[in-house]
């Protein structure tokens, strides 16, 4: 079973995140930030990922410890349900539209995390979302799920549907790296023998 639950506690949020990557796409995301819960459903829906956030945090202050920390909990729960990643596809991609926005995903779900971000927003909010909160959950969650991110966005003219977009083609292109290789479902896919 490709599950985990990661719980991630500081003095500025209270994390608890579960997931199955070999779910349906079934979610309920509560972190007290609307958008973000909606962006988070978009990310479980579409890589298929059977998703469970329950966060609390120093909203008094702003999103961005809630959105950073949330991150950093769902890529270590990825990292620990993949385990040796034994008989994954790896590499993903995916070119999504959606409305005005063009987002390109593509990521390696390597244990070296990098991630490049080539997206600009049209305006700071998101109704009182910070854009910017955006990058850093893909920051988080890429760093802490050991993958290599690259998103870019090709068109855009609503900020909400460029982020939509990102989350969504992220969502596809993890949903086909985590795919089982029906070819070399016994086999680390690297020619080093771990990843």
């Amino acid at each position: 079973m490709r599950s985990q639950t990661i719980t991630r506690t500081t003095a500025e949020t209270d994390i608890q995140v579960t997931v199955d990557l070999d779910g349906t796409g079934v979610y309920d995301n509560q972190t007290g930030v609307g958008f973000f819960d909606h962006m988070l459903d978009q990310l479980s829906r579409h890589a298929l990922i059977d998703m469970t956030v329950r966060a609390t945090g120093d909203l008094h202050i702003d999103d961005h410890h809630t959105v950073e920390d949330t991150g950093i909990a769902l890529g270590q729960a990825l990292a620990a349900a993949l385990g040796d990643k034994r008989g994954i596809v790896r590499y993903g991609a995916c070119l999504l539209p959606m409305d005005d926005a063009l987002v390109r995903a593509a990521l390696d779900l390597s244990a070296r995390p990098f991630l490049v971000w080539n997206v600009d927003f049209p305006t700071a909010k998101i109704g009182s979302f910070d854009t910017e909160l955006v990058r850093e959950f893909f920051q988080a969650f890429a760093t802490h799920g050991g993958i290599t991110l690259h998103v870019d966005m090709l068109h855009g003219l609503n900020s909400h549907h460029i982020a939509e977009a990102a989350f969504k083609a992220v969502a596809r292109a993890l949903r086909d790296a985590l795919e089982t290789d029906p070819r070399k479902a016994d086999a680390i896919p690297s020619t080093k023998g771990a990843l």
